[in-house]
Formats: structure tokens, C-alpha cells, sequence
């Protein structure tokens, strides 16, 4: 700023990532949608693989977002409701990759059932904590660029066990699939960004409104003011007790937070057959500030 001027500058942050990675929140709007979708997609390409097993495809893998945070990963596991049914096996970055244990896991599920569906996170890492699929690329925060790691994981099944195998990307669509958002999300969502007003109106600064879980069933939440310095620059894990023993699945604690997160459809207008979205204007709002600030 310059010399001798100061502005009062109130910050109030809105939780909103669909790696569901903030911490104090129960979860983070966004999350809710993309875990429906991904179950919902999983759940559907299933079925064509299991249709498809006997003469052509036995093994899919859907590669989700997640760098270090395996919600989304975890979130496929609620396609399935039933012992056999998808996902057989999950490959979370919590988690490090051991190649002898993982293809144990798909040659038993190609035994049991003739097919095999995997749902693995971009971040999956080995057992040195390295991406498995990290190139010598690095994105506007130094972070290292990930390649891709469903098809290396399904050419090492291929040349391992000989099975076919096909592998999907969702990447963006999961993240902008507004046609089957969750109505819970959607909810959450909306009080988020009421709260986030109310707090600033009342000069309230360095907070957050967070989801508080008051119950999982019935799924009850509030929202309360987390303190932006608790916030920042801190990342939420699936912690150990929602992550199988084996490494592969997530535990009855994992589904009873995940489930109530999906219910509910919040369907956008439809016209002439597809969604019918607001476009904003974007317009600039007036300058008021007409100090220049010194670097």
C-alpha cells in the first residue's frame, strides 16, 4: 500500500472444493455433487463391464480427482451395495501402491466375480511417496503436473494377468456436472454463502462458515465460524478409521459420513432437452479506490 494509507479489509472465506480436503467443516459444497456423480458413473459402467466380461473387457479403472485426499475415491465405494457389487478395488493416496498385493486383489476379484472395477485417485503415490504418474512438468503452484495414472495402471494389469482392460477420465465433467447435483450440497451450498454475507455485515473478519454434523441419521447440520487461521494451508485426509484393513475399501464409519452427503437430486431447468443455465454478466464493478499503491 502507500505510505501511510491503510485500509480496513474484512475477509471472510467460503468453503467450496470438491476434494473435500478443508479441515473443521464437515465437508466442503461441491463434494456432495461430485461424489453423486462419481458413484452414479461408476455404478452405470459397471454394468456395461459386466455385460461386456465374458468376451471382451474384464477390468475398468475410472481415475478420479483427489492429489492427496482420497474423498472422491472413497465416494465411488457407495455405487455399491452389495458384496460383489462395483467398485472391487479402490487406490487411494492415503494409502501407498504395492503392485504384488493390488494384482492379488484384481485376480481375485476376476475369479469371484469374472470382472474387476477399480476407482483410483490421480494422486496415488508408491511406497518412496511419489506420484506414480508424475511428469517432470510443475502447475502455477509448483506442484508436480500427474500424467495419468489409470493407464498405467491398467497396462501393468494387462501385462501382468492378460486381461483386457479399459480405463476413463472424468476430469472436468465430474466437477461440472450440475445436471445431477445433490440437493443436500446444493442446500449446503446456499447457507455457506448466506452465512458468509451475515458474517461480513456484522464486521466479523478471519472466519469461515463451516458445516457442524449434528447427527448422521437423520443427517442434521449447522453452520458455525471457523477461524481462517485454522483453516489455511491445512488439508483434511480420510483419516485411517474410514480406510479398510487392506487398504482396498472403506470401512461402515466411511459410508455413514459419505451417505448422507448424496441424497437428494436438485435438478437445474431443462429446455429443449438440456440444461438451461444462467449466464452471468460479469460486469466490472465501479473503481472507488484512486490512491496508487507503491510496490
Amino acid at each position: 500500500m502507500g505510505a501511510g494509507v491503510a485500509y480496513p479489509i474484512v475477509c471472510v472465506g467460503i468453503p467450496k472444493t470438491i476434494d473435500n480436503d478443508l479441515p473443521i467443516t464437515d465437508c466442503s459444497p461441491g463434494f456432495g455433487s461430485v461424489a453423486k456423480y462419481l458413484a452414479t458413473s461408476l455404478r452405470e459402467a459397471a454394468l456395461d463391464v459386466a455385460a461386456m466380461s465374458r468376451t471382451s473387457t474384464k477390468v475398468f479403472a475410472l481415475e478420479v480427482m483427489g492429489r492427496h485426499a482420497g474423498w472422491t475415491t472413497a465416494a465411488c465405494a457407495l455405487a455399491a451395495e452389495h458384496e460383489a457389487d462395483a467398485p472391487h478395488v479402490l487406490l487411494l493416496p492415503e494409502v501407498a501402491f504395492n503392485e504384488g498385493r493390488f494384482l492379488a486383489k484384481v485376480e481375485e476379484a476376476l475369479k469371484r466375480y469374472g470382472h474387476c472395477v477399480i476407482a483410483l485417485s490421480e494422486g496415488v503415490k508408491g511406497p518412496d511417496g511419489e506420484f506414480l504418474s508424475a511428469s517432470a512438468l510443475e502447475d502455477s503452484f509448483g506442484h508436480a503436473q500427474l500424467g495419468g495414472v489409470a493407464p498405467l495402471i491398467t497396462n501393468l494389469i494387462s501385462t501382468k494377468l492378460g486381461c483386457k482392460c479399459h480405463w476413463a477420465v472424468p476430469d472436468y465433467l465430474q466437477r461440472s456436472a450440475r445436471h445431477i447435483a445433490s440437493e443436500t450440497d446444493v442446500q449446503q451450498a446456499y447457507a455457506v454463502g448466506r452465512a458468509a454475507v451475515e458474517f461480513a455485515i456484522a464486521g466479523r473478519s478471519a472466519v469461515m462458515p463451516a458445516i457442524r454434523r449434528l447427527s448422521d441419521s437423520p443427517y442434521r447440520w449447522d453452520i458455525i465460524a471457523a477461524p481462517l487461521a485454522e483453516v489455511a494451508n491445512q488439508e483434511k485426509l480420510l483419516p485411517p478409521d474410514f480406510i479398510s484393513d487392506d487398504g482396498f475399501g472403506i470401512t461402515d464409519a466411511a459410508r455413514r459420513y459419505l451417505a448422507p452427503l448424496i441424497v437428494g437430486e436438485a435438478y437445474p431447468p431443462f429446455k429443449n432437452g438440456l440444461p438451461d443455465y444462467v449466464k452471468l454478466q460479469n460486469v466490472a464493478a465501479p473503481k472507488k479506490l484512486t490512491t496508487e499503491f507503491a510496490v
